[in-house]
């Protein structure tokens, strides 16, 4: 009961931010949207005189910004779901910013110091009273440490885990209380909405995440020259402290800054594209935030990326989908587009290939009829995902964080040059990739570890035949034929002989094991 009262509480104060702005858009024609008026005329009488020249999306961010660190991040999270709130509002909402006033400093200093459980002075010899940046969830101060290296202090803000977690219940509640009470809205998958907020909320809060996903990057880049990934300082870091090495250099979207350094656009805009893919293609870990204010370039013209809160992984699987995917718009082959959806199992069966193979060359010959400037692998994508929704394929948040992070990527490099065709860019290392991982050679060498992983589990499995032998012949219990069934659930496509041979030796060994009991 208490904790209903709590809500109610906040709901009216969420309400009332709501009418301030009479944002009620997304009640439209239901039995919610006239007494939703009604309660904002009460709570709030004056409206927001610049509501009355803003967009529906550019008054929900306003909105967000002013509820606080959850709604800032629940805003985040809706704007790479334009497939449940549409281009437009995503789009607003991909603007905004996530920067709130900054805690005391004293405070921070104090958190540093019980985090890492050491007096302030022996840990840093300087440290900057303001604030280099001030987000919601944490600040970030320079300091230099008692080696003398120059770094950035994250800190998270004091008490957010409980602040976070009160409004994180209150959604909850919402979602519950409206799928119960409003069964139209369930098509908006609120509980999935605030799961996943819930989910990668945990994780940016426990810098120790943020620090490990740093570092992952940079072990992948270690023998790379065009990017640089900070160092991360582990003995003055914790759950709710990083240290990490400091950057200077110039923001990537700041071009008259850069020529005046005298570094080429042409080749950051190069280095960019292939880090980018680097990251999504080759290692399936990648930077999802990779807005201007999150990369500098250095004065040897390195990218310099920061910032690890959002990272997107995707498996093998999936990028070597997203590789011939993307090859067969590239070479406007769209029956190959459609048979490379159903066999990843992405569109189901019963839906016609030939009419998904239609919609997919409606998607890309208007792109392509486009100037080469124009042309945009990320409206592509965009496109190509509102589409497949009509042929049934689910959801996947992961193409969808990829579509938006390509959507930065492309983004900075039309900065620094409105003409560039991030397309050919991206062509040429996308069909390396592909030769490299799509070829006859790597698809044996893939089929090989398949047999290889299979006869692996497959001994596994037998090592425990020896428990298993009875008097009576062989016993096998229900777990320990599950996992040798499961050893030979190898892929679709996979080779039939080794699939023939491997069930042939554990044909061999039953019928052995079975005479030798008789």
């Amino acid at each position: 009961m208490a904790s209903n009262l709590k809500h109610i509480k906040r709901s009216l104060q969420i309400a009332r931010a709501f009418a301030k702005y009479r944002c009620y858009f997304f009640l439209k024609g239901t039995r919610l949207d006239k007494p939703a008026r009604i309660l904002g005329f009460i709570l709030a009488p004056s409206q927001t005189s610049t509501s009355l020249i803003m967009s529906d999306g550019q008054k929900l961010t306003q909105i967000f910004q002013t509820l606080g660190p959850c709604f800032i991040k629940l805003g985040q999270s809706l704007s790479v779901r334009s497939d449940i709130i549409g281009d437009k509002l995503a789009e607003d909402l991909s603007k905004l910013q996530d920067k709130l006033p900054p805690f005391p400093t004293a405070e921070a200093k104090q958190i540093i110091e019980t985090e890492l459980g050491r007096n302030f002075n022996s840990i840093f010899s300087q440290f900057n009273e303001q604030p280099a940046a001030a987000a919601s969830i944490a600040q970030v101060h320079f300091a230099r440490d008692l080696e003398g290296n120059e770094v950035a202090v994250k800190i998270l803000r004091p008490n957010i885990e409980s602040k976070f977690f009160k409004d994180i219940n209150l959604l909850h509640w919402l979602a519950k209380l409206i799928n119960k009470k409003f069964p139209e809205y369930r098509r908006l998958k609120l509980n999935e909405v605030v799961n996943t907020l819930e989910i990668t909320s945990i994780i940016e809060m426990d810098l120790q995440f943020e620090a490990a996903s740093a570092n992952e990057l940079a072990e992948n880049f270690k023998d790379d020259e065009d990017i640089r990934i900070p160092k991360i300082y582990w003995q003055n870091s914790s759950s709710r402290v990083m240290t990490l090495e400091k950057f200077v250099g110039i923001p990537i979207d700041e071009t008259k800054r850069l020529q005046a350094a005298g570094l080429d656009l042409n080749n950051i805009i190069k280095k960019s594209a292939n880090i980018f893919l680097k990251q999504t293609l080759r290692d399936g870990f990648f930077h999802a935030d990779m807005h201007p204010g999150n990369v500098l370039v250095d004065n040897n013209g390195k990218i310099c990326v920061y910032d690890f809160g959002i990272m997107g992984r995707i498996d093998r699987k999936t990028r070597i989908f997203m590789a011939e995917m993307l090859l067969g718009f590239l070479n406007r082959d769209y029956q190959k587009v459609a048979d490379i959806h159903f066999e990843a199992g992405y569109i189901p069966q019963n839906q016609s290939r030939e009419l998904f193979a239609q919609a997919c060359r409606a998607i890309g010959e208007p792109i392509f009829g486009l100037p080469q400037s124009h042309i945009s692998i990320a409206t592509l994508l965009q496109k190509l995902f509102k589409v497949t929704e009509r042929f049934q394929m689910e959801t996947q948040p992961q193409l969808l964080l990829l579509q938006k992070t390509m959507m930065m990527a492309e983004g900075i490099a039309r900065k620094l040059d409105p003409q560039v065709n991030f397309w050919e860019l991206s062509k040429d290392l996308i069909e390396d990739w592909g030769k490299e991982n799509l070829g006859p050679k790597a698809k044996i060498e893939e089929k090989y570890k398949q047999a290889i992983n299979a006869l692996k589990n497959f001994g596994e499995a037998i090592t425990n035949l020896n428990q298993v032998i009875t008097p009576k012949g062989i016993v096998l219990h229900p777990d320990t034929i599950n996992s040798m069934v499961k050893s030979f659930r190898l892929e679709k496509k996979e080779n039939n002989f080794m699939k023939g041979f491997i069930t042939a030796i554990f044909l061999a060994i039953i019928t052995l094991i079975t005479i030798y009991n008789l």
